[in-house]
């Protein structure tokens, strides 16, 4: 198989694994609000999306995303990882995470 057909292989086994969305992380973020953060990849109209979006929980126990969060390309991905990163460095050079409480 040439590598031009590979890459369109890849294309499509990526575009038939996003056809649902796929959660990487769910946690909590004000459990007495019932709001929790979820982390997801998902597809919209054919481009591949990194979500991180606030839930609310219902009363009927079933999470229903809120318009606050952000969706970009998932090209975007490696830029978001090393911001967050960065953020998470300075936090604790700032002693503003205990790093007991994350262990």
């Amino acid at each position: 198989m040439s590598e031009n057909n590979m890459a369109i292989a890849q294309t499509k086994s990526a575009r038939n694994a996003l056809s649902d969305p796929i959660e990487i992380a769910k946690f909590w973020k004000n459990r007495g609000r019932n709001e929790s953060l979820h982390v997801s990849l998902s597809e919209y109209e054919g481009h591949p999306l990194v979500n991180v979006r606030i839930y609310t929980t219902g009363t009927d126990g079933i999470d229903r995303p809120t318009p606050k969060g952000v969706a970009m390309g998932i090209r975007k991905l490696p830029e978001l990882a090393k911001a967050i990163n960065a953020a998470l460095d300075k936090a604790r050079e700032l002693g503003l995470i205990d790093e007991a409480e994350h262990d």
